[in-house]
């Protein structure tokens, strides 16, 4: 279905969807502050691309733990564990301004601090795949979707980029306060939603008592089985390879862009980056109707060449051109990604789904992180940073190599069936 110019404007009418839609602009741009912060003052401290390395895998520990949190966002009320997560994102921030101005802020601070900010993210994404289908209709999904990815998967790394220089003309200290206001706001944007009720109620039948670990235990089973015997499956492998080698990619990029240039080069590194996912989710609905197969065949390819080339190009300019062509891509696959998740997959599984995908495919950014610090120690930033495309380059291989992926309808044809989903029927309450 075309989403027209009404259909658009009316998700803008939505004033839930809205304050969501904003909520995640603020906590994105509090996330991207203190991680550009906190990889940049590593570096800078111990110039150590293993030390930078573990600082980073240690910010994408949710990749790695969201699947504990998709049964918790499927049971329990949306609204307390949006606004909570919030406060304590914003209350764990003071703590760098803090030892800062104390003269205690060090390496050893900064790892310490990390996995309390990180570990409070652990609902959010799979928080939006739950909250977004009860915010607006399915025909708006994909613009739904796109509208969040712009800041979920795109102004982020923009605001990473305008860090790098908050830090130079204000200080650590100013960007960790400026930080944690951003975290309050979003908490009050979070509160005034009125979230619906979910369509299928997902609790114990029958009023049977379960222990609260063996419901949890059945939750987390949900989601995993509704995923055997996918085409999921081979989609999450893929992704996992292209995951491994953005944490490498991350871990490295301090080290990389010092040595192209400074922290300018940097900070628009990562804002190319971000440029890229951005144009790429604001493109998205436009690609609907193409095949799914196809697109990711194509476009990952064309990531991968682009990203191999930014490695080795003569000037820093080009090299930040080619990197932003390379994550356009990346962005179209994560809306629509998002939305055929939103379609083919039962509404009440779906906090449980996003979550055990988001854990498979994801737990290998913290370890490509920790593998690429010390792989750059030995062969070097450079070629570390080319060897790095081979994750856009698997994907396009893997689906040339099989048929069934490349004849995937587009995600606008999408039904449970092309893509090997099973909806389960209720629950008789035998």
């Amino acid at each position: 279905m075309t989403t027209n110019t009404p259909e658009a404007s009316s998700l803008w009418r939505n004033r839930n969807f809205r304050r969501f839609f904003v909520g995640q602009f603020v906590t994105n741009a509090g996330d991207s502050l203190y991680t550009v912060a906190v990889l940049w003052l590593v570096f800078d401290l111990s110039g150590s691309t293993v030390l930078t390395g573990i600082a980073n895998s240690l910010l994408l520990l949710p990749w790695l733990l969201q699947i504990l949190a998709g049964p918790v966002v499927d049971r329990l009320p949306l609204k307390p564990l949006l606004v909570g997560s919030q406060v304590l994102q914003g209350v764990v921030v003071l703590a760098l301004p803090l030892a800062a101005v104390t003269g205690r802020l060090s390496v050893g601070v900064l790892l310490a601090v990390v996995p309390l900010l990180t570990l409070a993210t652990l609902v959010m994404s799979p928080m939006q795949a739950t909250l977004v289908p009860r915010l607006v209709t399915k025909p708006r999904l994909s613009r739904a979707n796109s509208a969040l990815a712009t800041i979920t998967l795109g102004l982020d790394m923009v605001f990473d980029a305008l860090s790098a220089a908050f830090i130079a003309v204000f200080g650590a200290t100013t960007l960790f306060l400026f930080d944690s206001v951003t975290f309050a706001v979003a908490g009050l944007l979070f509160a005034g939603i009125a979230v619906p009720p979910p369509t299928v109620d997902c609790g114990t039948p029958d009023g049977e008592e379960e222990s609260i670990l063996q419901s949890y235990l059945d939750d987390l089973r949900a989601g995993i089985d509704v995923l055997r015997g996918t085409v999921f499956v081979e989609f999450v492998l893929m992704t996992a390879v292209a995951n491994f080698t953005t944490g490498v990619t991350l871990a490295l990029l301090p080290a990389f862009g010092a040595g192209r240039g400074g922290p300018l080069i940097y900070g628009l590194l990562l804002g190319a980056l971000g440029i890229g996912r951005l144009v790429g989710s604001l493109v998205a609905p436009a690609f609907e109707r193409v095949s799914y197969g196809w697109l990711l065949l194509i476009g990952h390819s064309f990531g991968a060449g682009c990203w191999a080339a930014s490695a080795f190009a003569p000037t820093p300019a080009l090299t930040i051109v080619l990197f932003g062509l390379a994550w356009i891509p990346i962005g179209i696959g994560g809306v629509l990604s998002s939305t055929l998740n939103q379609t083919v997959f039962p509404a009440d599984l779906l906090g449980r789904v996003s979550s055990t995908k988001g854990t498979a495919s994801g737990a290998t950014l913290p370890l490509g992180s920790l593998v690429g610090g010390f792989v750059a120690e030995m062969l070097g930033t450079t070629t570390t940073m080319g060897l790095a495309a081979f994750g856009c380059g698997f994907t396009g291989l893997y689906i040339l190599l099989r048929p069934r992926l490349r004849r995937l309808p587009s995600v606008a044809d999408a039904d449970p069936a092309a893509f090997g989903v099973t909806r389960p029927t209720e629950l008789d309450g035998e």
